[in-house]
């Protein structure tokens, strides 16, 4: 694939030069390996990771232990205690606990550098991830996808609404989530369906990575 040797090479250079990406780069990836394609249910989609200094960790809207909630999280978390009025909101932004139960929290492009937010843009990543998105239409039925905000619409355009739930939204920005997010029921809507499928509910409280079970 020429687009991916190109991306290939972007990264070498970005990662090998005087500028710090973020993600690390053994995190780039860690989506597959959270959520594996077979294990997923839901699908969250992001734009591109957090810029700043230890907060990306491979996981859309997620940050690692010991930084501060970003804003868009932050109000994820308040729309969660709307929908579920026993829902505590966790002490920190880390969500490998979703992840680990089938959300595949996904950045449209999974690199960045330090302090410049969509600086990795339109560089082959898009075409990638379109295409992770493209497999789980066409080989799974009866998936979740989430698209807050015109660019994460954009992206989900081509998702098959008749074999999946495809909710749309405003996005959790503070510019926008008084605009219709909040009250949503993205997350109750989420578990019905997933319930009325025969799956397993996402326990959305849970957002510490679970346990390897033998």
């Amino acid at each position: 694939m020429p687009y991916f040797l190109k991306l290939k090479n972007f990264l070498n250079s970005e990662f090998t030069g005087n500028n710090t990406i973020f993600p690390p780069a053994p995190d780039v990836y860690s989506w597959s390996r959270f959520t594996p394609v077979s294990e997923v249910k839901v699908i969250i989609i992001g734009q591109d990771p957090y810029h700043n200094v230890n907060q990306a960790h491979g996981l859309c809207f997620s940050v690692n232990k010991g930084n501060a909630k970003p804003p868009s999280l932050r109000n994820i978390f308040k729309e969660l205690k709307n929908e579920y009025p026993d829902y505590k909101e966790p002490s920190h932004g880390y969500l490998g606990g979703w992840a680990a139960q089938g959300v595949l929290l996904l950045n449209a492009a999974l690199t960045v550098r330090a302090h410049q937010a969509n600086s990795h843009a339109d560089k082959g990543w898009e075409q990638f991830t379109d295409s992770v998105i493209a497999h789980l239409n066409k080989a799974q039925s009866n998936l979740v996808f989430i698209l807050w905000g015109s660019y994460a619409q954009k992206k989900g355009k081509s998702i098959d609404s008749k074999k999946h739930l495809v909710i749309k939204g405003v996005h959790p920005s503070p510019l926008s989530a008084s605009r219709g997010f909040f009250g949503s029921n993205h997350f109750l809507k989420t578990n019905e369906y997933l319930k009325s499928h025969g799956k397993a509910q996402i326990d959305w409280q849970q957002t510490d990575e679970l346990p390897a079970t033998n």
